[in-house]
């Protein structure tokens, strides 16, 4: 019985130490909390679609997940959803709280839920939470503790059970469930069959299901371990670490591949064995996991694993090829130096030095089992471990140690040791030089043991970067602040015979920030200008041809060369490495970024050490991290591109594609078209290659408005705004820093053109416009007319005037030709008033003659001539042509006036002739040869036959009735 116990005690104790054994290092971790993703903490199941978005059961909704945004979809009655499911068509199944249906992309790409409630019977439609959901085909099972709905076309069937229903699960293409008392059941079609023939209150409670080879189920309980059924027959399985399963309760279990398979505990995190049932690896918050009650467990198409927590959600890229090492995962103190010595592994940090003790050892170091331990008596800063004469030194703070058997003896106590380097590259070397702080040290190697020491003088300058130069017996150091020293040393290296200091005046592109390095068996020297090496014949640095000047202008603070002869570089805290295994047609290299580490290196103290290919050690800010490179290089994983949410600026409900390609039968090839006012747009897009998201850069172009593609930035949202109308398609894809890049994805729009710049309105402006030029044209014309009218009436009215001109000319003329005319018959009127009055004269004369002389009545000559005188004075003649005369300047006066008063006769005619012209009574009686009285009795009678009143103007009367138009002057007096 003792012996039983002691040997029980015994397995108890070598399963807990074999527990407390963990993986040297841990893949990254990335922790999702609530408030970044901004729903519930509890986080129950998690799927993937086809286009790598992540799908989350939450406390608070459907939690969507594509890379680089999260979204939060509730369920209309906003509870809880703790089971998610995909079928063949891409429809997200939810189970809530009294609820249950489908999520499903529009045709916009956004989110709708479908409820399946009303498909249930209405005695069943009450029930509590789903916390399981089986697709099978195009068969889907929701189970709830009391029901199991059973989904097919479209109508759903309920199965009940006596007891309880505690698990479901599709496995290999066979649906099981367990009801509580009656074992495990699988479904054939129509009804629930045992799976085990005799199986009922002995068979536990399961919570997961698993394939184990080509017939066998493995099965997790929560505090009974694992199980399996083979050939229908149940055992249990027995694991190195069963404490485990059975006090921190197993809440999960999910294959990752054919060798590992994973569980969630609740007190215990996450737990990987293999298929012996040995514990491979273990990670909980010590190794960076938010919490250790581990719910859900999926492996995305990466194989990378998403662990749905109690309080929020942890990403681990278990198939990753840099893990991170924390010597004490309780102070994550700063790493700054490693080793690996005589099968151990010794990291040097700031809090001392510790030693890893394999139990397990692997070719990738990382996956080996063991324990970190401090080594004794190293307590404080640790700069550099260093291989010498198969023994491991150690520079530290506080002077130089090596190290055996996990303790730390002094060489000698302080100055601070920098690093160390052997005299001779031949082992073993008699004469080990060290850098200290304070300048050249020497210790001896004599005996198999490092023993005396002494500082060499001429030099005081802290050395904290030192090379060697076993050819000519000189040793190169360099100071960040005072540039390249040369210190030749004597035959027997006893002291410094000659120093010199390299500056920008031998070469170097500046006195500061110089690092002395041994690449290619070459002294070199990385500055803030690339790398540069000596010239021993120039005795000056020139630009180094190693690598083709290709970091040219690169500020380079480190450079390691490694077992491969690839050249490991930091610049400004950004690791790279010059890899010569890999050529390129231009060059025989490649470079390599690992954005991964960039920002978590020790600035001033780089430190990459290689033991080969799958085990690159590079000291952090907080510990180490652990490279396989071998598998690093080898990561050929395209990455994908999603364009995830289109949107518009500043407008509601302005979702234009939610991120979710719609289902087939949604699908359309037509183009959303947005108005012109709406034509400022946000994209986001992503990259599902989860474990690579900071070597992910995307490069974008909006076809249509960009002349080419944008250049390659981590950035994931881009905008455009006051787009012109037309049609766009905007592109991106991804690239990680392997140079490996995605597919373009494309997403293709519209902006509709403006109102006003439709063909409607084109149609309208032209009809505008015709109308325009219509109107104008009859306008010109309507111009045209009335300037042509008023040109007319202008040239009318000169042509009116010239008229009148040309009248009053004439009528000058002609007054002038009346005038003269009129002078004329004046002239001759007063000629013949002249001439009666002096036939008168001459006839009164010729009475007083004829009297005085009495010759009157003798003289018959006398008589004669007086007879002869008288008949002039009544001569007619010359009436006759003085009134053709007259009817010629006075507008045939004399002819009008007898025609309208025939019976006037000669001598009124004449009468009226002389009153037109204005004559005098006494006038008109000497032309006439009568008496003034006979002209006053002529005019009397004149004036009765014309019938004239005695008001009327006679002058007046015979102007107006012969129409008269010359002009005569006023009447005299006499003859009104």
């Amino acid at each position: 019985m003792r012996q039983a116990l002691l040997t029980i005690f015994i397995l108890m104790a070598l399963s807990k130490l074999s527990i407390g054994q963990r993986q040297l290092a841990s893949p990254t971790i990335i922790n999702y909390n609530n408030l970044e993703y901004k729903a519930g903490l509890q986080n129950w199941s998690t799927v993937q679609d086809d286009n790598g978005i992540l799908y989350f059961g939450n406390n608070e909704g459907l939690l969507t997940f594509n890379g680089q945004y999260w979204s939060l979809h509730q369920l209309p009655n906003q509870t809880i959803i703790r089971s998610v499911k995909l079928d063949k068509t891409g429809r997200i199944f939810v189970g809530g709280q009294d609820e249950i249906g489908y999520f499903s992309p529009r045709k916009n790409g956004t989110l709708q839920f479908t409820s399946l409630k009303d498909l249930i019977p209405e005695n069943d439609r009450n029930f509590a939470d789903i916390w399981n959901i089986a697709v099978h085909n195009d068969e889907v099972f929701f189970l709830e503790n009391t029901k199991l709905f059973h989904y097919k076309g479209n109508s759903i069937r309920v199965y009940k059970t006596d007891t309880e229903w505690n698990y479901l699960e599709v496995v290999d293409g066979q649906v099981y469930a367990q009801a509580a008392a009656h074992g495990l059941l699988s479904f054939n079609g129509e009804v629930w069959q045992p799976v085990l023939p005799h199986s009922g209150n002995d068979f536990p409670d399961i919570n997961g299901i698993i394939k184990s080879g080509k017939d066998s189920l493995l099965l997790s309980t929560p505090d009974q371990g694992l199980f399996l059924i083979h050939h229908k027959t149940l055992s249990h399985v027995t694991t190195s670490f069963d404490s485990l399963l059975t006090h921190h309760r197993l809440n999960c279990i999910t294959r990752i591949n054919e060798k590992w398979i994973t569980m969630g505990t609740k007190s215990s995190g996450l737990l990987i064995m293999d298929q012996r049932g040995k514990l491979v690896q273990h990670y909980a918050y010590r190794e960076g996991m938010q919490t250790n009650n581990v719910r859900s467990i999926f492996v995305d198409k990466n194989k990378g694993l998403w662990l749905g927590l109690d309080d929020g959600i942890d990403y681990i890229a278990i198939n990753g090829a840099i893990k991170q090492i924390h010597p004490d995962k309780d102070k994550r103190v700063t790493g700054y130096a490693a080793a690996y010595h005589h099968d151990h592994l010794y990291v040097g940090t700031a809090d001392g030095l510790y030693q890893f003790d394999f139990s397990e050892q692997t070719e990738d170091l990382s996956y080996s089992k063991g324990r970190f331990s401090p080594v004794k008596y190293s307590t404080g800063q640790v700069w550099n471990l260093q291989t010498i004469n198969d023994q491991l030194l150690m520079a530290h703070e506080d002077g130089a140690f090596f190290i055996e058997n996990n303790t730390a003896f002094q060489i000698y106590p302080a100055p601070g040791t920098w690093l160390f380097q052997p005299a001779s590259p031949i082992l073993p070397s008699h004469d080990v030089f060290i850098g200290t702080y304070t300048g050249l040290y020497q210790i001896a190697y004599q005996s198999g043991a490092f023993g005396h020491h002494r500082a060499l003088e001429g030099f005081s300058e802290s050395l904290r970067f030192m090379v060697m130069d076993y050819q000519n017996n000189r040793i190169w150091g360099s100071h960040p602040y005072r540039g390249i020293f040369r210190l030749d040393l004597s035959s027997d290296h006893s002291k410094i015979t000659a120093t010199k200091v390299y500056t920008a005046k031998e070469g170097l592109p500046s006195d500061l920030y110089n690092y002395i390095y041994r690449i290619k068996n070459k002294i070199v020297v990385a500055t803030e200008d690339g790398i540069y090496e000596y010239d021993g014949q120039e005795d000056r640095f020139i630009p180094s041809q190693i690598v083709n000047r290709t970091l040219k202008g690169t500020s380079l603070q480190y450079l390691k060369e490694d077992g491969e002869g690839n050249i490991w570089y930091v610049s400004n805290k950004n690791v790279s490495v010059i890899d010569f295994t890999q050529s390129t047609a231009e060059q025989p290299f490649t470079i390599t970024h690992l954005p991964e580490l960039s920002g978590k290196v020790v600035g001033g103290h780089e430190s990459i050490y290689p033991i080969d290919q799958q085990n690159i050690l590079i000291g952090a800010n907080k510990g180490f991290f652990h490279i396989n490179f071998e598998k690093y290089r080898k990561n050929i994983t395209p990455p994908d591109v999603l364009i995830g949410e289109v949107s518009l600026f500043g407008k509601k409900d302005s979702v234009l594609f939610g991120g979710h390609k719609p289902l087939a039968a949604a699908q359309t090839d037509d183009a959303p078209s947005v108005p012109s006012s709406w034509n400022s747009f946000h994209f986001e897009f992503s990259s599902t290659l989860f474990g690579q998201f900071s070597t992910i850069e995307y490069s974008y172009m909006l076809e249509g408005f960009d002349r080419s593609w944008s250049h390659w930035s981590g950035k994931s949202e881009k905008d455009y705004t006051n787009l012109p109308a037309g049609q766009y398609s905007f592109k991106v894809k991804s690239r990680n820093n392997l140079g490996n890049e995605s597919r373009v994805s494309t997403y293709t729009f519209t902006v509709l053109p403006a109102w006003y710049n439709t063909l409607w309105s084109y149609i309208l402006y032209l009809l505008i416009l015709s109308g325009i030029i219509y109107v104008v044209l009859k306008w010109q014309k309507k111009k045209h007319l009335k300037e042509q009218a008023h040109l007319k009436h202008f040239h009318q009215l000169e042509l009116d005037k010239n008229e009148k001109e040309i009248v009053k000319l004439k009528n000058d003329k002609l007054r002038a030709d009346i005038n003269f005319k009129n002078q004329e018959l004046a002239s001759t009127t007063m000629h013949l008033v002249q001439r009666g009055k002096v036939l008168t004269k001459i006839k009164e004369e010729l009475m007083v003659l004829g009297k005085n002389h009495k010759l009157e009545n003798e003289s018959t000559d006398f008589k004669r001539l007086l007879k002869l005188i008288s008949e002039v004075e009544r001569s007619d003649s010359d009436w006759d042509r003085f009134s053709i005369h007259f009817d010629h300047v006075h507008s045939n006066f004399l002819s009008i006036l007898k025609e309208k008063f025939p019976e006037l006769t000669p001598n009124e005619l004449k009468l009226c002739a002389f009153l037109k012209m204005n004559l005098s009574s006494k006038e008109i009686a000497q032309l006439l040869s009568i008496s003034l009285k006979a002209v006053e009795v002529g005019r009397y009678r004149l004036r009765k036959k014309l019938q004239l009143s005695p008001e009327t103007n006679l002058f007046d009367f015979l102007v107006q009735t012969t129409g008269s138009s010359d002009q005569t002057p006023p009447p005299h007096p006499q003859n009104q």
